[in-house]
């Protein structure tokens, strides 16, 4: 058999020159680091070898932030986070279980996942909805990747991701609360701008009023006729209290006292109703 031994020389050099390679140029040669944390007790110098290891992946730690740029979120802000995340892998690892790497970036990614759920919404979002949204975010990234596509709609994007259409209107309601605009936020750019306060509704007494009416009708179909006709010319035709009397063939006084009546009998039926116990009156002799 015959080999040819300058080929095999060829290869053999070839992959001696090359370098070893890794996952990433950011995972440094570290299990020696590792062994030597984990045997030493709490103190200064178990506080060195931490730091080193520290430094020695930070870079890997940036590298996860970058993945979650451009989602509201300082690159900084997001730094930090994975650096905490970061060394609570290192505090947590055990070298006999494997490769660090393997151990630090889902840890890592965590810490960052639940700074943006815990963190940065403004408004309170159950989990559940912060999944979909997600899941929903990452949907039409995928289907608006080329150029030119069109915006998928809701059907497109539940066949996408498995997700029923309710979920997705659910999920992209989201995607439009994960931060809150200032009532002072201008609308529109023009001359005649106005603020998202200015599209606000305010509260209207005309509800109360109706409120009132309907509370109020059947103790003025208790009154008898001659009080509940008075109570009509009073409020509804505007009569004076003397042109009703005119009209009625009695006193002034007499009317005033019976539109007094009339009004507080309905008063107290409808507070009776709504509170469940008849207001109390204070004695004429208290007058």
């Amino acid at each position: 058999m015959l080999i040819d031994t300058s080929a095999s020389r060829s290869r053999t050099l070839e992959e001696q020159a090359a370098p070893a390679r890794r996952p990433h140029d950011d995972a440094p040669e570290t299990e020696a680091l590792f062994r030597r944390l984990t045997a030493l007790p709490d103190g200064p110098e178990r506080d060195a070898v931490r730091d080193e290891l520290a430094t020695a992946w930070l870079p890997m730690a940036h590298r996860i932030a970058g993945r979650f740029r451009d989602r509201g979120e300082s690159i900084e802000d997001l730094r930090q986070v994975a650096a905490l995340g970061l060394v609570k892998a290192i505090d947590r690892f055990d070298p006999d279980r494997g490769a660090f790497e393997s151990y630090a970036v889902p840890t890592i990614t965590g810490e960052v996942k639940r700074h943006f759920r815990d963190r940065m919404w403004a408004l309170r979002v159950p989990r559940r909805v912060q999944e979909l949204r997600n899941k929903v975010r990452v949907a039409r990234r995928e289907l608006t990747q080329h150029p030119g596509s069109p915006e998928p709609t809701l059907a497109a994007v539940a066949a996408h991701t498995g997700l029923t259409e309710e979920e997705v209107s659910t999920g992209m309601e989201a995607l439009e609360s994960f931060s809150t605009l200032s009532l002072d936020a201008e609308m529109s750019s023009g001359a005649d701008g106005y603020s998202l306060a200015d599209t606000l509704g305010a509260a209207d007494s005309s509800y109360d009023v109706v409120v009132d009416r309907e509370s109020a009708k059947e103790g003025l179909r208790r009154l008898p006729e001659r009080e509940r006709a008075i109570l009509y010319m009073r409020f509804f035709e505007d009569m004076t209290q003397s042109r009703i009397a005119d009209r009625l063939g009695i006193s002034q006084m007499h009317v005033s006292r019976l539109i007094s009546r009339s009004c507080a009998r309905v008063r107290d039926e409808v507070l009776t109703e709504r509170t469940g116990r008849r207001p109390t009156r204070p004695r004429p002799e208290a007058y």
